[in-house]
């Protein structure tokens, strides 16, 4: 076997066990990362071998701190030392004219593990509404990354109605035009204009619902 083919069947291996562990298909790793379903396929079959770019989302969409734990074979019965747990805020409401990230700010927290998060600064967003099912649920705690700009098509966390209202929504660019676009087709998107201005507060990366 060459080395070529043995690092895509490990890319396979790793890509499956991470979706196995979050109870999640193929098809939801590329919708949720807005990437070609078969170019996921592809991956998970072990016919290609994903770009740096995207080795790092799929990082990041399984809450990995290392893209090594994509790319390396690396034994399954290792259990790391207890990690540290950390308090992660939760988003409420926010008040007109605070700046967002005062603690009045937040409703709650919740206890994460520190190897579990992404790197940055990071807070739970309630997902209010069904605008993004079935990506998000209603009702589910979104953790977002604190972060200005997100890629095209990434789903945000972006301050509407004059920064007092936060919302989760795909981010779509097209000529110049910045779209936030809702998953659920029954939701009108959202046109950003000077009149309807909008900001990009973090990017969504992942979801927990609380049975």
């Amino acid at each position: 076997m060459s080395n070529s083919q043995e690092l895509k069947n490990i890319m396979s291996k790793n890509i499956k066990k991470n979706l196995k562990k979050m109870g999640k298909t193929q098809t939801d790793l590329a919708k949720d990362l807005n990437l070609p379903e078969m170019t996921v396929s592809n991956w998970v079959n072990a016919k290609t071998y994903p770009r740096v770019d995207k080795i790092q989302m799929m990082a990041d969409y399984f809450g990995l701190q290392y893209r090594s734990d994509l790319t390396e074979d690396k034994p399954d019965n290792v259990f790391p030392m207890r990690s540290e747990l950390v308090k992660v805020p939760i988003l409420g409401n926010i008040a007109c004219g605070e700046p967002i990230y005062v603690a009045e700010n937040f409703a709650g927290y919740r206890y994460e593990a520190t190897d579990m998060l992404p790197s940055g600064n990071t807070y739970y967003l309630e997902a209010k509404g069904n605008s993004m099912e079935p990506t998000i649920p209603n009702g589910s705690l979104v953790l977002i990354r604190e972060q200005s700009e997100v890629e095209n098509g990434e789903i945000a966390a972006v301050l509407v109605n004059g920064d007092t209202e936060a919302t989760l929504k795909r981010v779509k660019k097209q000529n110049g035009v910045v779209f936030l676009m809702p998953d659920n087709p029954a939701h009108e998107p959202i046109v950003v204009s000077p009149k309807n201005p909008a900001r990009i507060i973090g990017k969504a990366m992942r979801f927990t619902v609380d049975l």
